[in-house]
């Protein structure tokens, strides 16, 4: 007979049993990716009226973007040359949806409003516009304020003109060129309470000859001494080197030029658009949520000064600078229109969302040029 005691149990390895543990393992991660399979890169869409290659408006906008994608490894897909009308926007964004796009940035004012329909269709998709004419779950509007640039612009102008006269070449009268435009004037009356500033349309985002034109009959028929714009081409500065008067750039850098070149608004497009990405990302991108970046941010700022701006009018500006760190605002009352309606009593400010939605109107201190 045996005897038990000399029986010796099985066991198994040591290395045997975590070999298993490891295997099994191994097989449950594929199972979960299998059953929950990875989310696909999201991609970035950008649709912009003019040329990327083009320097102003344009290229800063999609230079800023695309560095913002490559902060972030997201894929990007553009589309340029985009007419604002005619339903050219909403073949860019099918375009960019079928090749996988789920965020869109509408880089020009009127796109949202042209594709409203198209937007309103593909609720799985986030767009990104600079205005709020169009209210849409799915669209979101954030901008930058390049308005406090404008105001601290307007402060050189008033200190530099010795006419009393600025001239301003603008587009048309929606909310985000009476933003500006009304900033600038109030900072020029700042500096020079008696100053008039006149604004000419032009009717277009670009055209040179038609900006030409106003630019040239602001200096020749009104007498100003300093120009300023928001258009998206240099076709201002060209004609105030010609003319020989001082002038402000807009959104670029401008290089080439003589000391009329005062100094330039300039936006870091890539801090905003990194912020609305990593918003993205994070899914707390809010239709309902103005995100509006400023000074404050490191996202609005002035370039190199002209010799021309001597140093009082620096301290001017710097102290006006300092005041958007302090939270004040451009926009504190008393504030009337053109005329002579209060738009914003003492002791109070106009809202983020009235700055945006319905500034329909300019300030007191603006003219038009017939």
């Amino acid at each position: 007979m045996s005897d038990s005691r000399f029986i010796k149990p099985l066991r198994w390895p040591l290395f045997s049993l975590t070999a298993v543990a490891m295997i099994i393992a191994i097989l449950s991660v594929i199972l979960m990716f299998e059953a929950f399979p990875k989310r696909p890169q999201p991609k970035v869409g950008f649709i912009v009226l003019g040329d990327i290659k083009e320097p102003g408006w344009n290229m800063s906008n999609y230079q800023g973007i695309e560095r913002a994608c490559e902060e972030f490894n997201l894929p990007l897909l553009v589309r340029d040359k985009v007419p604002d009308h005619g339903g050219k926007c909403s073949e860019a964004i099918h375009e960019l949806v079928n090749e996988g796009c789920s965020l869109i940035a509408l880089a020009s004012f009127g796109y949202a409003q042209d594709a409203k329909q198209t937007i309103a269709d593909l609720p799985k998709v986030t767009f990104l516009t600079n205005s709020a004419e169009v209210h849409l779950r799915n669209l979101m509007s954030n901008f930058v304020r390049m308005y406090e640039g404008r105001y601290l612009t307007g402060i050189i102008a008033g200190q530099q003109t010795k006419s009393g006269v600025v001239g301003y070449v603008a587009a048309m009268p929606n909310e985000e060129v009476n933003r500006g435009l009304n900033a600038f004037t109030l900072g020029v009356l700042r500096a020079n309470p008696q100053a008039r500033v006149i604004v000419a349309w032009t009717g277009s985002w670009q055209d040179p000859a038609k900006e030409t034109e106003n630019a040239r009959r602001l200096v020749r028929e009104k007498g100003a001494d300093v120009l300023a714009y928001h258009q998206d081409d240099a076709a201002v500065p060209d004609l105030a080197e010609a003319e020989g008067v001082d002038f402000i750039g807009y959104n670029v850098p401008l290089f080439g030029y003589s000391e009329h070149h005062l100094v330039s608004i300039l936006c870091r497009w890539d801090i905003f658009y990194s912020d609305v990405l990593r918003r993205f990302l994070r899914e707390e991108l809010d239709a309902d949520r103005i995100s509006w970046l400023g000074v404050d941010r490191g996202v609005v700022m002035l370039s190199t000064y002209s010799p021309r701006v001597d140093v009082e009018t620096r301290a001017v500006v710097e102290a006006a600078r300092m005041e958007f760190l302090r939270n004040e605002v451009v926009f504190s009352g008393p504030l009337r229109d053109s005329e002579g309606n209060v738009r914003c009593p003492a002791g109070e400010v106009i809202a983020d969302d009235t700055l945006l939605k319905k500034m329909d109107w300019q300030i007191e201190g603006v003219e038009i040029l017939d």
